[in-house]
Order: structure tokens, then C-alpha cells, then sequence
């Protein structure tokens, strides 16, 4: 019964996929695109690489202060399973990269799996709130070309819907863990509808979780969190503006950062693996509303997303192949 319901979020992520990607060629000059693309400047695509994985190695400090209440976790260790948990996130649904970093880390370093997810939901956490931050900064800093009201507008409102979610799961963390019995009960409520395997699941990995629930309590690994989160944050910005400047298209280091908030709002939707569809509607409406062409537009999301998940995944693979791991096994392990 999980499988069927897992089998049915998978087609629909698809068939959002497959949509978008239509709206998106539809009414396209074929010969356009091919002439964006014999015009682009690759030169500007090998730093873009090279920024986005100094951004997953950074990421990897940042979770070892995460890590620390629990044990001090090896640099080398932290920065395999983020390239294995994104390589796995653009090939496997339902993003189960996030467990397979998880697993990885907690059989590396012999660490109990749910307390490493604890300690991911707060790394999750930490990129949501940094993000509404740099939100904030680009509804002030952005100014849009006449027409575009619309779109700063639908900034705006998705800045709230955001705010309003994290402030939810904020809210949920703060019970579970001053009222833990009661918040179970009511968990435990809300699962009943769906099948009972997953309350099963659920409530004791809930258990490891709270263990990992815990912050540091030196000041100088907890002000390195919030450093971390916004160098991490600040280098995702430069490969999009890399990559427009490879296409000759100069605009304002503040477009490049509204692409990347649309990009983060993407990838929470449904869709296929690897957010296709949903990552390449994102840049080109972002890309449409400063006037750029829409054949170009579609090839910079073409480049974009090319540079931010091919590479990443052999790498991954080779971080799989280093640790004697597989992908296949790995996710089966994490979808039991």
C-alpha cells in the first residue's frame, strides 16, 4: 500500500515534468536555441562547477557543527555522503537523497540513522530561513522592468506562504520537544488515515530523532552555523550569474539572486527526479520577466541545470565507488 502511494507521487511528479516542459517548448524556435547555444562562452561554466561543489564542501562544515552535540564526524566522511545524498536526490524520488546522506554518514561513523536525520531537519531548517532572508533582501533590492508587477507581486506572496510554513515546522519542533508525549498523540492522530506501516515508522525514528534535536553549546560552532548557511547560500548565487554571463547576458548580481529564490520555491514542487520541468520553468519565467528572449531563457535553464546535476552525480557515483556502496542497495535500505 506505501508502494502504490509512493508509485502514484512518482507519476504525478512526472506527469508535472512532462507538463511544464511542454508549456515550456511550446512556441519555440528551434533555430534560436541552437544559435544560443553556439554562442555561449564555456570558459564561464568551469568556475560555475567549481563554486557549486565548493558550496557542498561548505555545506559539510556546516553539519559538522550540526553533528558536534553528537560526535565530532570526520570532514572528508560529511563531505562523501552530501555528494552521495545530492547525487541520489537528482536520480532517486521523493528526494530520498536526504536518508541516503543520512545512512551513509550514520554506518560510516556509527551513528544511529535517525538522530543523523535530526540533525539534517536542521540543516534543512537553517537553508529555509536563510533563504527567506536573502528573499527579503531581493524584494528590496530588486527592481523590475515596467510589467513586471505581477511578479513582484507573486515574490511577495511566496515569501509569506514560505515564512508561514517554516514558522509550522519551527512551531511542531518546539513541541516535540517540550510536550513530547502530547505532540506523539496527536502524530499518532494525524497518521491514522494512511497506512499503519507508516505510523509504525514514523514514531520510532521520531525517537532518534529527538536525540538529534540538539544544538551545540559553544558559541563560536553555533555562530559557525549561521556563517556557514550564509556563504553557502551566497556561493549558489554566483553559477547563475556565471552562467548568464556566459550566454553575454549582463544583469544585476540581484537577478541571479531572484533566480535562485524561484529555484529553491521550484524544487518544492512535485516532479520528476531531478526537478526536471520545475528547475527550467523557474529560471526562464525568472529570466523572462527582465526581458530576456525565450529561447535564450530556455537554454540558460538548459546550461543551468546541467551544471548544478550532471556533475554532481559522478561524482557522486564516484564517492559511492570509493566507499564500496551502491545506489540500488542504498535505496532500498532507506525506502523499508
Amino acid at each position: 500500500m506505501t508502494g502504490s502511494l509512493g508509485d502514484r507521487r512518482l507519476w504525478l511528479g512526472i506527469g508535472v515534468s512532462v507538463l511544464l516542459l511542454a508549456l515550456l517548448f511550446r512556441s519555440v524556435d528551434p533555430a534560436e536555441i541552437v544559435r544560443a547555444f553556439r554562442g555561449i562562452e564555456t570558459v564561464w561554466l568551469v568556475p560555475a562547477v567549481g563554486v557549486t561543489f565548493l558550496g557542498y564542501v561548505v555545506r559539510a562544515v556546516r553539519w559538522k557543527y550540526l553533528l558536534s552535540p553528537l560526535k565530532q564526524v570526520s570532514l572528508p566522511n560529511l563531505v562523501s555522503a552530501t555528494i552521495i545524498g545530492y547525487m541520489a536526490n537528482n536520480i532517486l524520488p521523493a528526494r530520498l537523497g536526504e536518508l541516503v546522506r543520512a545512512y551513509v554518514l550514520g554506518v560510516r561513523e556509527e551513528i544511529d540513522t535517525g538522530a543523523v536525520v535530526a540533525t539534517l531537519v536542521l540543516d534543512r531548517l537553517t537553508d529555509g530561513f536563510t533563504v527567506l532572508l536573502f528573499l527579503i533582501f531581493t524584494v528590496f533590492a530588486l527592481r523590475f522592468p515596467a510589467g513586471g508587477e505581477a511578479a513582484q507581486h507573486g515574490l511577495v506572496v511566496g515569501g509569506y506562504v514560505t515564512l508561514g510554513l517554516y514558522l509550522g515546522v519551527v512551531v511542531f519542533l518546539v513541541l516535540l520537544k517540550r510536550n513530547t508525549l502530547w505532540t506523539l498523540r496527536f502524530l499518532e492522530r494525524f497518521l491514522k488515515p494512511f497506512p499503519g506501516r507508516l505510523a509504525e515508522r514514523i514514531i520510532p525514528l521520531i525517537g532518534s530523532f529527538l536525540q538529534g534535536v540538539r544544538l551545540s553549546s559553544r558559541r563560536s560552532e553555533r555562530w559557525g552555523i549561521v556563517l556557514t548557511s550564509l556563504v553557502v547560500w551566497g556561493l549558489a548565487i554566483l553559477p547563475i550569474d556565471f552562467i548568464l554571463r556566459a550566454f553575454g547576458i549582463t544583469l544585476p548580481l540581484s537577478v541571479s539572486l531572484f533566480i535562485l529564490v524561484l529555484l529553491v520555491f521550484a524544487v518544492m514542487i512535485p516532479a520528476s527526479p531531478g526537478f526536471v520541468g520545475t528547475y527550467h520553468a523557474a529560471c526562464v519565467y525568472g529570466l523572462l520577466a527582465f526581458g530576456i528572449p525565450r529561447e535564450k531563457a530556455l537554454s540558460v535553464a538548459i546550461v543551468m541545470h546541467g551544471v548544478n546535476f550532471f556533475p554532481v552525480i559522478v561524482a557522486g557515483f564516484l564517492c559511492l565507488w570509493r566507499e564500496n556502496l551502491s545506489l540500488a542497495v542504498l535505496g532500498k535500505k532507506v525506502a523499508q
